[in-house]
């Protein structure tokens, strides 16, 4: 029987794992936890979570938490053949942190009220240093009385926590701060690199003063200073070419459906899709500069 004070959280990855460490460190709640590999469970079993499996956290979670790569892996495990919607029940609440398409978290608050299910999508922003340090921001779509419902739990994970809207407001939200910080990393990619063909400018001069001035943003100091000024764009702990595809295909696609040619995005993720042809697919993919300006970065 599901128990309000015992949380699941599926989805144990870069950023699930130490999100799900930071409810079962700070909520006071039991913490159910499962991945498809057993090592993060088995981390996070060590400090007194509990591995189990997908049935099992359907069965006796009040609220379940799901932090997954993508569209196919949500559908899967949510509506797919033993999926977690037909597993639960009224009082329960599931909350998607996964970064997917609006019209599924439509389909999924539909399929779960159909079930007495409370849902809400909840996709995370910010780094992975960010998710270890209890510090995202989580932008929600679903009703007010969810909002509240799940709030405490988002909010051991995230410095800010914003109800966006109706169910697939928070995709909405996520999916087109993803596509401006894309856009914003291509355009910190040829800036830097023009300043460092032309040789008149070092490019920490340049970003060191951009800093100070109107074009200062997150992703200046982070994907900026971190990863394009050094020319490292790791693959491990960081968010990949892959990924970044993903969601400007999804947010590509929202935009489409209201009607709108995104002509930015569209050359932005033709850029993306260059750095994953040239080998880059799993690197942060601040390596967009290597494959479209391979003499601008540090050797």
């Amino acid at each position: 029987m599901a128990d309000d004070n015992t949380v699941g959280f599926i989805g144990l990855g870069v950023m699930g794992e130490p999100m799900c460490r930071n409810i079962l460190r700070k909520s006071g709640r039991r913490v159910l936890c499962h991945d498809t590999r057993p090592e993060p469970a088995a981390r996070l079993a060590a400090e007194g979570a509990e591995a189990a499996g997908p049935e099992e956290i359907a069965r006796r979670a009040g609220t379940v938490l799901l932090s997954l790569p993508g569209e196919p892996q949500v559908r899967s495990v949510c509506l797919g053949d033993g999926g977690l919607v037909a597993a639960m029940g009224p009082g329960q609440a599931l909350v998607d942190c996964s970064t997917a398409p609006p019209d599924l978290a439509r389909e999924l608050a539909e399929a779960c009220a159909g079930r007495g299910v409370a849902f809400a999508d909840a996709p995370v922003a910010r780094t992975a240093q960010a998710a270890i340090d209890g510090t995202l921001s989580i932008m929600v779509g679903g009703s007010g009385e969810t909002f509240e419902r799940i709030r405490p739990l988002l909010d051991c994970m995230a410095a800010e926590t914003t109800h966006c809207g109706g169910a697939g407001a928070g995709q909405a939200v996520k999916l087109l701060n993803n596509m401006v910080v894309a856009m914003t990393v291509v355009a910190l990619a040829e800036a830097l690199s023009a300043a460092r063909a032309s040789g008149a400018v070092d490019g920490r001069v340049l970003f060191e003063t951009l800093a100070r001035s109107s074009a200062d943003s997150f992703v200046l100091r982070n994907h900026g200073m971190k990863c394009l000024l050094t020319g490292e764009h790791p693959t491990e702990g960081a968010f990949p070419t892959d990924y970044i595809l993903k969601d400007l295909s999804y947010a590509l696609d929202f935009a489409e459906g209201a009607g709108m040619e995104m002509r930015a995005a569209n050359v932005a993720r033709d850029l993306m899709e260059q750095t994953r042809d040239a080998g880059f697919a799993r690197n942060y993919y601040t390596a967009v500069i290597e494959t479209l300006f391979p003499t601008a970065s540090p050797r």
